[in-house]
């Protein structure tokens, strides 16, 4: 119990650059109190007590402003920034040193039944305001941009913009997204439609031209009579 408090500390002091220090983690810090209540009330949970584990987390609730269900299995080194309307549901798995800011949502989308409510792997940043919404997998070191409504499954390394989102980018190398806090510098998904969409048309234009060419040069003048 004491080395996963330590990981949870320790995981918000190496990504917060405002966290001066850990007694101001352990005291202050919304988003860490939240998983400390979430990791009593998961014990009750699996040991059956049920009503107790429920009250634990809607107290935490009312408290910090993030309301995860005592069912979901949270790794260690979980990192929630700021916190206030993080909803994380029943059926959620998240892997180890993830990160999830302000308005994230694990969420279901009411069309499922058991596994109702995403698995997140190793190293997910998932940014403000995202939707993660269905029984699927983020990869490991996947990234969530801010603001993405997630309806489909991130394979790992992978980053996903957009309503609904859409990969722009798979990189080779294995990235550190708990390392690189960056939302913002991502690639805009509606910039790269209309560049393609350009590129498409210039290329349709050019065999128009080219068409329009080719039946000019096969056309001979046409012979006229005499003016009167």
């Amino acid at each position: 119990m004491f080395r996963t408090l330590k990981q949870d500390i320790d995981a918000v002091m190496e990504r917060d650059p405002a966290a001066r220090s850990r007694l101001e983690v352990y005291f202050l810090y919304s988003g860490f109190k939240a998983v400390r209540a979430h990791r009593r009330a998961h014990w009750c949970y699996r040991h059956n007590l049920k009503f107790l584990a429920r009250w634990i987390s809607q107290h935490s609730r009312k408290k910090t402003g993030i309301e995860i269900h005592p069912g979901a299995q949270i790794g260690k080194g979980l990192f929630i920034d700021h916190g206030m309307g993080v909803v994380i549901g029943e059926t959620t798995q998240i892997g180890d040193n993830c990160t999830l800011y302000q308005g994230v949502t694990l969420g279901g989308t009411g069309k499922d039944h058991g596994k109702r409510h995403p698995t997140l792997g190793n190293n997910v940043l998932v940014g403000a305001g995202a939707k993660v919404l269905g029984p699927f997998t983020v990869g490991d070191n996947a990234r969530v941009a801010a603001g993405a409504v997630v309806l489909d499954a991130v394979p790992p390394g992978a980053t996903a913009v957009g309503v609904p989102a859409r990969v722009v980018r798979i990189n080779g190398k294995k990235p550190a997204p708990c390392q690189d806090m960056d939302q913002i510098h991502v690639a805009d998904p509606v910039s790269m439609e209309l560049c393609r969409l350009r590129g498409e048309l210039e290329r349709l234009q050019k065999q128009v031209e080219k068409i329009a060419a080719s039946k000019g040069e096969g056309q001979t003048p046409r012979e006229t009579g005499p003016q009167e």
